[in-house]
């Protein structure tokens, strides 16, 4: 049987477990594809943690990790078109992707460039695709200054790379400990922690136009009063409330082959890195996993699966 990883129940790291799963089958508009590599989230944790997204059913476990995928498609399911067996293609998951076989809806897959490896592709659906939708709804001019808070992250490496290309001033909040990191982006680093308005203000002294929020919390309030429009805040790091009372806004996620086909061309085109840290074989899903849950991964972390 293929394997796949999984957690058990709502926990922590204790709920995962590795586990021999059925060959799913797909359904109408969806895609059956053998994994090649599958890239890791802070939400896939968080879900195992017990976080419920927005319209999600209750979980039925054991719940297999992961949202986004590359691969080669093995089997279509009714109703699919432009797309055959062998397809190499990389998207967002239904069901899960820390496996040797996942499914992925059609309307949300896109075929990946001959140049673009199965390793990078697998980073692009969640976060370079959210720090794209990110940056693009905030519409900012080319030399507008934009701050990005978790700047050092998947989505916030993305999302400085995607601004730069787009001609955007980017000031990146991020830990000390990931300065190079940040700096070697295009981005002006500034260090995390309380009191962050006045070091983003040392560093953009004429003001920021747009702040885009990967972290939350303390961060996002102090980040807001940075602008004198808040139309310009917007966030992936807070509760659709939570932002709504500073009077910004939640990233409107496109969730299209469109938007994967664009940043796809951008990693091609040599505009955006996934600078992928570190890969886990299959095996060692639970390291890749703790990598990310323990907050200290530059970039982003990939599992990949043999062929």
């Amino acid at each position: 049987m293929p394997k796949a990883y999984v957690y058990t129940r709502h926990g922590g790291p204790e709920a995962e477990a590795f586990a021999d799963v059925d060959r799913p089958s797909p359904g109408p508009g969806e895609l059956l594809i053998a994994v090649r590599a599958a890239g890791v989230n802070p939400v896939d944790w968080k879900l195992r943690g017990g976080l419920r997204l927005p319209g999600a059913a209750e979980p039925v476990f054991p719940v297999v990790f992961g949202s986004e995928a590359a691969g080669v498609v093995e089997e279509l399911g009714e109703g699919v078109t432009g797309f055959a067996v062998g397809d190499e293609v990389f998207g967002n998951t239904v069901g899960g992707a820390f496996a040797e076989h996942a499914l992925l809806p059609a309307a949300v897959t896109a075929h990946k460039p001959a140049a673009l490896s199965f390793t990078d592709a697998a980073t692009l659906p969640v976060a370079a695709a959210t720090a794209y939708d990110g940056v693009r709804q905030l519409g900012l001019p080319e030399g507008a200054t934009l701050l990005i808070t978790g700047a050092g992250g998947g989505v916030g490496a993305a999302a400085v790379q995607i601004a730069r290309a787009w001609g955007l001033r980017v000031v990146g909040l991020a830990s000390e400990a990931k300065k190079e990191f940040v700096e070697s982006l295009g981005a002006v680093h500034v260090p995390s922690g309380p009191g962050l308005a006045e070091r983003v203000r040392a560093v953009a002294p004429e003001g920021v136009d747009g702040v885009y929020d990967l972290v939350g919390g303390e961060v996002l309030t102090e980040a807001a009063d940075l602008l004198a429009d808040r139309t310009g805040l917007i966030t992936a790091g807070a509760a659709p409330e939570t932002v709504a009372a500073l009077g910004g806004a939640r990233v409107e996620r496109a969730r299209t082959a469109a938007v994967l086909d664009e940043v796809a061309e951008l990693v091609v085109g040599g505009e955006l890195d996934p600078h992928v840290s570190a890969t886990f074989p299959l095996d060692q899903a639970d390291r890749a996993l703790r990598a990310v849950e323990d907050g200290h991964a530059r970039g982003k972390i990939v599992i990949e699966v043999a062929g």
